[in-house]
């Protein structure tokens, strides 16, 4: 049946997005759009890294132009020309937080009415020199760790690591760390042109879907009913949080069986090799940005999930007992 399905999946899903194919104006515009985003994202990533640092947010920016700017190349240090954009986000991240704080150090000794113009300028020119001695390569390198790092994990724990990935994300969620990941998706996507982690991690919220369905279906308590009732469709659409911390987490052990759910969802998009060219939210809304002859296969691992949710809690990890506070 999956030979089947993974043969059917890239005509189908091609028909599905035919719309977008070819040299149709609507594929021109939206390929502009996206590629727009990713292509300049740095610069957002470093106005809001030196916010957060206290710095000013336009320097921070300028520091994410230092990273992205084509006439880079032009600069050769050490018998090497700089290639544009190497260091990626994690270089934007390094160089903005720097240009932060040295603007606040600066300006501790420049009078008020020189502030204007001395501070930035000084900033900017810190930066920009350290930014192309040590932040571009130094970014490059952790880069190069992470997205090699990932696809070796992917390519030589295959179906394993993909269960591990899928059944461990539900409780970065909890801990809200799963929000640090944003980017690596990003420098994924950058460095070998798609995110094959997402479609794993997004396995997290559909097998505690399966295991809300489960519980539903178990017990006989109206309340308990009602709240799965009501954060069942966005948990569908990719907000999990409502489950989380509503039904699975309190209830204690169906939050374990969902973790296994997710895992095997996990598994199946990492025997696959799903990937995403985008970043997005999980659940079905995650089928819009998944690679084009890869659409049926994640929603049949999306249902995979589910299926596996579902029958590890019905089985083994709900009692109608477990579920007091529900009374």
């Amino acid at each position: 049946m999956l030979q089947v399905l993974s043969r059917a999946s890239p005509r189908l899903s091609y028909r599905l997005a035919g719309w977008l194919a070819g040299d149709s104006q609507i594929a021109t515009i939206l390929s502009v759009i996206g590629g727009g985003l990713f292509g300049y994202l740095g610069i957002l990533v470093g106005l809001n890294a030196a916010k957060e640092f206290g710095g000013s947010p336009a320097l921070g920016a300028l520091a994410g132009i230092l990273i992205l700017n084509p006439a880079s190349a032009t600069i050769t240090l050490f018998g090497e020309e700089l290639l544009p954009g190497r260091g990626g986000l994690i270089g934007v991240l390094l160089a903005a937080i720097f240009i932060a704080l040295v603007e606040r150090r600066v300006r501790r000794f420049v009078p008020q009415s020189l502030d204007i113009i001395v501070t930035p300028t000084i900033a900017l020119l810190i930066t920009g020199i350290i930014t192309y001695l040590v932040f571009m390569p130094l970014g490059g390198f952790i880069s190069d760790v992470i997205t090699k790092g990932l696809t070796s994990i992917l390519d030589f724990g295959g179906v394993v690591a993909g269960f591990i990935l899928g059944a461990t994300f539900l409780p970065l969620v909890v801990t809200g760390l799963h929000q640090g990941l944003t980017p690596i998706h990003l420098e994924l996507i950058n460095s070998i042109g798609d995110d094959p982690l997402l479609p794993i991690l997004a396995m997290g919220g559909a097998g505690q879907v399966g295991a809300a369905f489960a519980i539903y279906f178990k017990t006989k308590k109206k309340r308990l009913k009602r709240a799965i009732g009501g954060a069942l469709p966005s948990g569908m659409l990719g907000i999990g949080e409502p489950l989380i911390f509503g039904v699975t987490l309190p209830l204690g052990r169906p939050f374990i069986t969902a973790c296994l759910g997710a895992g095997v969802g996990g598994a199946f998009q990492a025997a696959f090799n799903i990937a995403t060219v985008a970043i997005g939210v999980s659940g079905l809304p995650l089928a819009f940005i998944v690679n084009a002859g890869e659409v049926l296969l994640y929603l049949a691992g999306l249902l995979i999930a589910y299926a596996a949710g579902f029958i590890f809690t019905y089985l083994f990890g709900f009692k109608d007992e477990m579920a007091g506070e529900f009374e």
